[in-house]
């Protein structure tokens, strides 16, 4: 087994998934699926493989699977959900075999996926930002209109 497959075999991931999806049932805007955080993975990877990128598909799909995972903990406590994905994240990677360093790695991306990105960040911080957001699907959403996203956020276009 890979550790990415022990990642989503992981106890506290799954419950963790099982909780978003119930703080989420009737949500109508974006959700935090495992389609979310497959799709992620799939375009960071892309990136990186147009854009000659030195980050392992290891490292891209296992961020990629933990940047949204604390997103129940956001509803319970309104902890920022970067803040709770990395902590939650930190506890997964170490049980799943993850080194200090590719852990640091990791939960430092998560941490950034939300903001603009700085040129200091890791390519996988980037990466993961940027796949986050091409990601969504706004030009389709039935809940456009009703959005908190700003115009400037959202994607109005197929982006290829």
């Amino acid at each position: 087994m890979t550790r990415l497959d022990r990642i989503i075999r992981n106890e506290r991931y799954q419950e963790a998934l099982s909780q978003i999806d119930a703080a989420e049932q009737n949500r109508k805007f974006c959700r935090h699926t495992p389609e979310h955080f497959f799709d992620t993975a799939r375009i960071m990877y892309i990136i990186a493989l147009e854009e000659h990128l030195s980050v392992s598909k290891e490292m891209i799909y296992a961020a990629a699977l933990l940047h949204d995972i604390g997103r129940a903990e956001e509803y319970r406590s309104r902890m920022p959900h970067e803040q709770a994905s990395a902590q939650l994240a930190k506890k997964i990677l170490t049980e799943c075999g993850y080194t200090e360093e590719e852990t640091t790695a990791i939960t430092d991306a998560i941490l950034a996926h939300r903001n603009e990105p700085l040129i200091r960040q890791s390519e996988l911080a980037l990466l993961l930002y940027r796949a986050d957001k091409l990601s969504r699907r706004c030009f389709s959403c039935k809940a456009y209109e009703e959005c908190y996203w700003s115009e400037s956020r959202k994607n109005h276009f197929i982006v290829y």
